[in-house]
């Protein structure tokens, strides 16, 4: 049996202060351990309505213990109120350990790789800016290559991962620890909570899943691939009221 009790970090990421992590309480919270800034980061649309960046809004406090909602019913978004212990939503963990690139498709492009493991979409729709992401990749010229980039950057997940063919590593910059919850206004719902910076995600059963430079996890309780994001909260149309 393989040990994921040592994390393995994902390569292009560089991992944040190992003091600062995220452990997944069995069938409750999220538990912050170490201190991170978390603001409301929403879906900001360019000018033909495609997903573009991000806009930040308002900061909440996370300190170490910090209990965040993980089953969506709190009354007291994004902090657990203990409703998980009423809400009869299964919280149990169903994502694997192995590495995200065991089960990605890999696809190749004239100066850049692309690879893309689907069963982490947290459907934010940075990967369609009217050509399609996957096109961007495939097509010749300096400003489809810049696009494949931006666009995989943006994506919250981290399931789009863009490679340099000539030195073979992906194209990723380290970035500073954080947690956002994110809005998606075009589409009236909430998202899950963004891990930017090499974070680590401690399992209840006290193993590591991969360390990556972005990740996503469930906030609306009902993700198939939990703790991380499948994209279920667009179309239960859950909304934690934060912006309201």
């Amino acid at each position: 049996m393989s040990d994921y009790s040592k994390p393995r970090i994902q390569a292009g990421t560089t991992q944040a202060d190992p003091s600062i992590s995220i452990e997944v309480v069995a069938n409750g919270p999220y538990r912050v351990r170490g201190a991170t800034p978390m603001h409301i980061q929403s879906i900001t649309p360019n000018e033909t309505q495609n997903s573009w960046t991000f806009t930040q809004g308002q900061e909440f406090e996370v300190k170490d213990g910090t209990l965040l909602c993980r089953c969506g019913q709190s009354r007291n978004k994004p902090y657990c109120d203990g409703s998980h212990l009423k809400a009869g939503i299964d919280l149990t963990e169903t994502a694997s350990f192995a590495p995200m690139l065991d089960d990605a498709t890999e696809m190749d492009g004239p100066k850049y790789s692309l690879t893309d493991n689907e069963n982490f979409c947290a459907f934010a729709r940075f990967c369609d800016n009217g050509d399609r992401f996957w096109n961007e990749v495939m097509e010749p010229g300096e400003r489809h290559g810049e696009l494949a980039v931006y666009m995989a950057h943006q994506c919250p997940s981290g399931r789009l991962l863009v490679w340099d063919r000539q030195t073979g590593v992906p194209v990723e910059t380290p970035q500073p620890a954080a947690l956002a919850l994110i809005e998606d206004p075009a589409l009236g719902v909430s998202g899950p909570l963004q891990l930017r910076g090499g974070i680590r995600v401690q399992s209840a059963r006290g193993d590591s899943y991969e360390i990556r430079n972005r990740q996503t996890l469930c906030r609306c309780g009902a993700s198939s691939n939990k703790p991380f994001c499948d994209g279920t909260h667009a179309s239960m149309k859950f909304k934690d009221g934060l912006t309201d």
